[in-house]
């Protein structure tokens, strides 16, 4: 299941020290985020199976079910089935052609196909 940006948001401060309170994200995300709106967002991510939340006090303290390879992953099998018509290939080949990738980027993508092809990665 995708996540929209505002949880996207809301699960990257989570990520960044967990556990944590709803006031606790809200300071984190700044002036971007307002309690209620960071509440209502662990409500749904918590729907989601994103989240879970003890009560520890009055305070609700939320901690991440899912770690941040697993969304990177889900979000990654989405956008190459959406656009690249479920081809590695092609995504990858779109990746590699894009003018934004540094020569050191390039090198970096060869290493790492390299280590997989010998069994390392």
């Amino acid at each position: 299941m995708a996540l929209t940006d505002a949880e996207l948001r809301v699960m990257k401060a989570l990520w960044q020290d967990e556990p944590a309170t709803a006031q606790q994200l809200g300071d984190r995300l700044g002036a971007t985020s307002n309690d209620s709106t960071v509440r209502t967002i662990l409500r749904i991510l918590e729907q989601k199976g994103f989240v879970r939340h003890e009560k520890e006090g009055r305070a609700y303290v939320y901690r991440s079910l899912a770690r941040r390879e697993q969304v990177q992953q889900s979000a990654l099998r989405q956008l190459m089935r959406r656009f690249f018509d479920d081809s590695p290939r092609a995504l990858v080949q779109n990746l590699l052609s894009a003018d934004e990738l540094s020569a050191a980027e390039v090198s970096e993508v060869r290493r790492l196909l390299d280590a997989r092809k010998r069994g390392e990665g």
